[in-house]
């Protein structure tokens, strides 16, 4: 069962039911040996590309199927909303923005349709650090031009599916700190060809974490890219990253709608089929109240994600509706996956149930990419007006 929202148009609803029918091939049995092996479902990723899914915000022009954030935002939501686990491919949404904003049209021309096709993976984005965490403009990763050539030196941490990825869309900075007017200044993007890299200078450290992630440490030791690997200007990249970010806090805030609704589901079923004194535990308000507080948790912060959609769509700058959004779909997801633990009781923690590895996944969004307190800062300061707390 799926739980669209009620005006939904027919092209969304369409895309909803092709998602589902792919994720059917892909049980809880599926995820469930990927997560005792951490193994990268790499099965899946591929039916989502052969499928046309991951190539949704690619232009027609260079093979994708143009469509809206919001439409791609229903893809990922659906994905989680069956029990699947998007995050194996959700990164080649949100970094797509950056190069098909600001790349050059050889850049465009050269990797949109071998994207489009599935010939490479755009997966893997390079931004946090050791030593700064979300503290961006504090990275130390360099990028130094060299004749025709970046020499690149630094790490990076928290590169999800580096291992798995073709591309990596990295920052670093270009113009040491101390030189440049502006701390949002001297940092650049890169495209970097993961294959050559691994050959040149760069190397990857998987991390091991609660929930199979494919999570990563990526050590540049300089590593020569070509200069034709800059997208974009040189020491404009921060700019640049912004608007992929708020694109990526809503497709990420779409998978907890999902997520919630997969929690929702499964709660629900459960409380009518389980019998206990002679009678189903969801007959008890007890047991049926945290669900129905889930539920209306859920679809508010399904508003919200939506609408912040609709606003990067219409060309508006949505940093507000894309952390709210964040912020509210993250809680929601939390607070349907801790009822439906408590729903199920001891059946929760089996893996057969699969509630106890969902229950790992959803605790990640309410920490990454983003916190929850900077969010709240962010809101403090740029919409309430309150001074700048950091």
């Amino acid at each position: 069962m799926t739980m669209p929202m009620t005006n939904e148009s027919e092209e969304l609803s369409e895309i909803r039911r092709a998602v589902r029918a792919l994720c059917d091939g892909f049980p809880g049995e599926y995820w469930r040996a990927k997560d005792a092996s951490r193994e990268y479902p790499g099965e899946f990723v591929d039916a989502l590309t052969k499928a046309g899914f991951l190539a949704a915000l690619i232009p027609e022009e260079f093979g994708g199927s143009g469509l809206s954030l919001d439409a791609a935002a229903v893809i990922m939501e659906e994905i989680q909303a069956t029990g699947c686990n998007g995050s194996s491919a959700h990164a080649q949404m949100y970094i797509m923005n950056t190069l098909l904003k600001y790349g050059s049209d050889e850049q465009k021309s050269e990797y949109l349709p071998r994207i489009a096709r599935g010939e490479l993976r755009l997966q893997a984005f390079g931004v946090s650090e050791p030593t700064s965490g979300t503290d961006t403009l504090s990275l130390k990763t360099r990028a130094v031009l060299d004749g025709d050539e970046y020499v690149i030196s630094g790490q990076k941490i928290w590169t999800s599916r580096a291992e798995h990825s073709d591309l990596m869309l990295l920052l670093a900075r270009s113009t040491p700190r101390e030189q440049v007017e502006k701390k949002t200044e001297g940092l650049s993007i890169f495209l970097v060809n993961m294959q050559d890299a691994l050959k040149n200078g760069m190397s990857i450290k998987p991390i091991r974490t609660m929930m199979n992630h494919s999570s990563c440490e990526v050590f540049f030791d300089d590593l020569r890219i070509p200069a034709s690997a800059l997208v974009g200007e040189e020491g404009k990249g921060f700019r640049y990253i912004l608007s992929g970010m708020n694109a990526e806090r809503i497709l990420i805030a779409a998978e907890c709608i999902g997520d919630a609704k997969w929690f929702i589901e499964q709660a629900k079923n459960y409380a009518g089929d389980r019998n206990v004194f002679a009678r189903p535990i969801g007959q008890n308000q007890g047991v049926q109240f945290p669900i129905a507080r889930c539920y209306a948790q859920m679809r508010a912060a399904e508003l919200m994600v939506h609408h912040a959609a609709h606003v990067y769509d219409e060309g508006g700058n949505p940093g507000a509706e894309a952390n709210m959004a964040k912020l509210l779909a993250s809680e929601a997801s939390w607070a349907a996956a801790d009822m439906c633990v408590q729903t199920f009781g001891g059946f929760g923690f089996a893996e057969e149930y699969d509630v106890e590895r969902k229950f790992r996944e959803a605790r990640l969004y309410t920490v990454a990419p983003i916190s929850t307190n900077l969010i709240l800062s962010y809101l403090a300061e740029h919409v309430l007006g309150l001074p700048r707390s950091y």
